[in-house]
């Protein structure tokens, strides 16, 4: 094991201690900044999920910023804008808070599609244009957006062109019993001021080694058949099933594919191996997959989701 991947081990095992009860997103969170991708994820309200980017930020030598997003909101709010300086009758770039490396877009789903769209160039390009003018951002970036499931009163679905610039769409629920008497014992604690866990700052030159890491984690040809082979049978599931066939209106796109073949490698590196085997995929086929698989009227009437879609096609495509 080298020593970056210790340290990343020690960084999952600290944000373990600090968000209780939410491993599954912790560990979609690291995959995601391994595999130089953002994560959606949706979950009621007092799930940790500011806290959980929070922490992430604070344990990277990195700036973060935090994006409320309201009906209100402007894109300018977010990528910056011209500001006249009439002193000497010139126009001066204000950078927007987009430009930081860890950026939390809350609830990101309350504000109209053309703020939301003010996002595609900067997740997709890594670089906002403002007039004539593109600016870089910054190497390491990445976009954790959430969204309230509970209501849907004042809020803006999507479109699934920026649903697709998304690594990983994670949907998280509430902690068990055990964990929520571990939550209390930490807010307790840090009422008190108590004495809290620390760990060694990931520094951006590590999360690029890393990230060269998981690219040289072996994933072997039938695998990578299958990955190939399970996409092409979210795009025609009718190869396996003819019931199947009625469900899809558009299948998962090459990020699909891409993203697969990133996550799994990097989860595999986060459990201490250098070769993917096949729990590694089906670990994260729904979070990498749900946003892009388009289901039919007929699919939703009958109650049918992504997920369930999936978990058909889990059980119809053969394992090398």
């Amino acid at each position: 094991m080298s020593q970056v991947q210790n340290d990343f081990l020690k960084l999952r095992q600290y944000m373990n201690t600090e968000i209780i009860g939410q491993g599954k997103l912790i560990d979609r969170m690291l995959i995601a900044l391994l595999s130089d991708g953002h994560l959606l994820v949706e979950g009621a309200p007092g799930l940790a999920k500011t806290k959980a980017i929070k922490k992430l930020a604070a344990a990277i030598e990195c700036d973060s910023h935090r994006i409320q997003f309201t009906p209100d909101l402007l894109p300018a709010d977010i990528t910056g804008s011209d500001v006249y300086r009439p002193e000497n009758g010139t126009f001066v770039f204000s950078k927007g808070p987009v430009f930081h490396n860890f950026i939390l877009a809350d609830e990101i789903n309350r504000a109209p599609a053309k703020v939301q769209s003010a996002l595609l160039e900067a997740m997709g390009e890594r670089q906002v244009t403002v007039g004539a003018t593109t600016y870089m951002l910054p190497e390491l970036f990445l976009v954790m957006a959430t969204q309230n499931p509970i209501e849907n009163e004042g809020t803006y679905p999507l479109p699934e062109a920026q649903m697709d610039r998304f690594l990983m769409y994670v949907k998280i629920t509430h902690p068990d019993a055990k964990a929520e008497h571990e939550i209390l014992k930490i807010v307790r604690g840090e009422s008190r001021q108590e004495e809290k866990a620390t760990v060694n700052k990931i520094t951006q030159k590590q999360v690029k080694a890393a990230r060269a890491e998981v690219l040289n984690v072996h994933l072997s040809d039938k695998l990578e058949e299958y990955i190939v082979q399970f996409i092409m049978a979210t795009r025609n599931p009718g190869a396996y099933d003819s019931v199947l066939k009625s469900y899809v209106e558009y299948g998962a796109s090459p990020r699909g594919t891409i993203a697969l073949d990133t996550c799994s490698r990097a989860r595999a590196w986060l459990d201490g191996r250098d070769y993917v085997v096949p729990t590694d995929i089906h670990d994260i086929l729904h979070d990498v997959l749900r946003h892009r698989v388009l289901l039919t009227y007929e699919a939703e009437a009958r109650g049918i989701t992504p997920d369930s879609f999936i978990d058909a096609l889990i059980q119809k495509v053969p394992l090398p």
